[in-house]
């Protein structure tokens, strides 16, 4: 698959590795290039504008600071339609930090919103572990980690393969009416790790022995 990658952050550092191993494209998109430059010659991956990379991946994920997102789809090119109807994945949580709630409205989830702006198949996933979590394969005690998996019927096979090569074991948990669910899961995993009270690396801990296998 060629993927696109907006953001070259501690997400997009964990998870291309892997994607690059099993013999994906990537092209990483950044705001500022020499960081986006630096990282995807470190990588082996190509480097680009956020646009570009909007415009190269049959997939894109969405990896971004929550705040930086508005700007991030705005330089991709949303409006122009550069996103519509690739599969997107939204691995990101809008959870404001000093109470550690959601910052969207009730019922309403980040991932239905930027489906809404940008006409994009959007799943939700690999939000619930920490970017170190996925850089060590997604393992927890040499199981794979379960990675629950919300939103386009038709985007969540290609979004599982992905899931996959990262390490993880994809789990459908429904459609995208269901990313509020993981989103909410989220803001507890994120109060845990940084009030110090959860290791980063067991903050989730289903793993693939330890649900049923249909």
């Amino acid at each position: 698959m060629k993927i696109g990658v907006l953001g070259a952050g501690r997400m997009a550092e964990a998870l291309v590795p892997h994607w690059l191993a099993a013999g994906h494209e990537v092209a990483i998109g950044g705001r500022t290039a020499s960081k986006t430059q630096a990282l995807a010659e470190r990588l082996g991956a190509r480097a680009g504008t956020l646009r570009e990379a909007a415009e190269f991946g049959d997939i894109v994920l969405l990896a971004v600071r929550y705040a930086g997102i508005e700007t991030t789809l705005r330089n991709a090119g949303a409006a122009d339609n550069t996103l519509t109807g690739k599969v997107l994945i939204d691995c990101n949580n809008p959870v404001e930090l000093e109470s550690f709630t959601l910052d969207t409205d009730r019922g309403a989830s980040l991932a239905g919103s930027i489906a809404a702006q940008t006409g994009a198949r959007v799943v939700k996933a690999l939000n619930l572990a920490h970017a170190e979590v996925w850089r060590q394969h997604a393992r927890y005690h040499g199981q794979p980690l379960v990675v629950p998996i919300a939103g386009d019927k038709e985007a969540k096979p290609a979004v599982a393969t992905l899931v996959r090569d990262a390490g993880g074991d994809p789990l459908d948990a429904g459609g995208l009416e269901q990313a509020h669910n993981l989103e909410a899961s989220a803001a507890l995993i994120i109060r845990l790790l940084l009030l110090g009270r959860a290791d980063p690396l067991s903050a989730f801990q289903l793993t693939a022995g330890a649900r049923a296998r249909g």
